[in-house]
Order: structure tokens, then C-alpha cells, then sequence
């Protein structure tokens, strides 16, 4: 039997839960062993720009930050449970993706 494992990346973590909560509910409800969402850790990234156009005045910079969040699930794989989540809608500020790997 193959293990799919499945990695959600958004920079909006409340869509990120909703979706993985989805996904779980859907593999609980066909009775496979999963494990997730396991959180990984969180990506930060930062750009400072300079407020002023020209090199005159006061140094002030603004500061932007984005974070960006990741989980993964990790379930058996049989082809109805695959399929099923393939079809749940995902928002598009997620990203979601599905690999396959054998069992040994």
C-alpha cells in the first residue's frame, strides 16, 4: 500500500487549519490511519525599504513582513480517499501538494 503525504503552504493560517481540518475529516471518515497536521515551523519574510525617496533627512525605514505557514498530512493511500481529496476546494491563497511513495 502506498502513503500519500500531503503539504498545504499559505501565508493565511486560518484558511491553512480550515483546509487540513477538511482533509482529516475526510480521511477519518474512511477509517485510514493518518498522522498531521503536523505544523512546520513558520517562514519569515522580512524587506525593509527606505521611507524617503531621496538620501536626504532622517534614516526611517518601513518594515514588511510575511509569514508563511506549512502543514503536512501523512495517510494511506487507497485511489476513492486520493480522489476525494483531490476534490476538496482549497482556497487560492493555499497551496497544496500531493505526493505518492511507496511502501517497502
Amino acid at each position: 500500500m502506498e502513503k500519500a503525504r500531503i503539504t498545504l503552504t499559505s501565508p493565511n493560517y486560518v484558511s491553512l487549519n480550515e483546509i487540513s481540518g477538511k482533509i482529516i475529516d475526510l480521511v477519518d471518515k474512511a477509517g485510514i490511519k493518518h498522522t498531521g497536521a503536523i505544523p512546520l515551523p513558520t517562514k519569515k519574510l522580512l524587506v525593509s525599504t527606505r521611507k524617503g525617496p531621496c538620501g536626504g533627512g532622517t534614516e526611517t525605514y518601513e518594515r514588511w513582513q510575511m509569514r508563511v505557514h506549512k502543514r503536512v498530512i501523512d495517510f494511506e493511500d487507497d485511489g476513492r480517499t486520493l480522489r476525494r481529496v483531490m476534490r476538496v476546494e482549497v482556497p487560492e491563497n493555499v497551496q497544496m501538494a500531493i505526493g505518492l511513495k511507496g511502501k517497502k
